[in-house]
């Protein structure tokens, strides 16, 4: 996470990520409003996380379940990847997209486990949607709560062929996070190439998982 987010947004990141990225597939129903859909199971994912202790103490193997069965398959990963990578993800191989996704998502989930202890009791308010009913991408304006002031945290949703919708970036104080790391994965890039991407993603990787233990 860039060094320009401070640990109050870092909370809200990881709030926000749990709560409106880990949909359950019932929910993804064909006639539901995108804010709607979000105000209906953040609280459902509020309540998961506050009653299993060992995602409460940042359980890396517990969250990565909870990523892989709850979230994963409600996330354009793969678009919010490519988005992030720029346009070298169109020149990478098979392959090296494949390790670029892997490497990001693990990324992402190291940088939640060791902070979602501190989900206590907070509350998220979902804003009146302003968008028309036949539109396929929407943004939706949520509210964090708790201790402190409020902190505005948005959601950028797209609604699939079947129906579901699905998340692909998300916005704290103004700062998306596919942006965020778009800068970081650009400076990468044009030193080391999308190879020299991988390989620092993977020693991030590594040493976080070493301060874990």
């Amino acid at each position: 996470m860039s060094h320009f987010l401070s640990r109050r947004s870092l909370f809200a990141w990881i709030l926000g990520s749990v709560c409106a990225l880990g949909l359950v597939s019932v929910a993804n129903a064909a006639d539901e409003a995108a804010d709607a859909f979000i105000k209906r199971v953040s609280s459902d994912i509020l309540d998961a996380i506050k009653a299993d202790k060992s995602i409460h103490n940042g359980d890396v193997n517990k969250i990565i379940v909870l990523v892989d069965q709850r979230v994963m398959p409600n996330v354009n990963f793969l678009r919010m990847t490519a988005s992030a990578v720029g346009p070298a993800w169109r020149q990478a191989t098979p392959e090296q997209q494949k390790r670029l996704q892997e490497e990001f998502k693990i990324l992402l989930v190291r940088t939640y486990s060791g902070a979602l202890g501190q989900v206590s009791d907070q509350t998220i308010t979902v804003k009146p949607l302003r968008a028309a009913a036949d539109d396929k991408e929407v943004i939706v304006k949520t509210e964090v709560r708790g201790k402190g002031d409020p902190i505005q945290l948005d959601y950028r949703v797209e609604k699939t062929a079947d129906g579901a919708w699905k998340v692909y970036n998300m916005n704290v104080m103004g700062i998306w996070l596919v942006e965020n790391y778009k800068t970081q994965f650009a400076q990468e890039i044009n030193t080391k190439g999308v190879d020299g991407l991988i390989a620092s993603l993977a020693d991030r990787n590594k040493t976080n998982a070493k301060a874990s233990k």
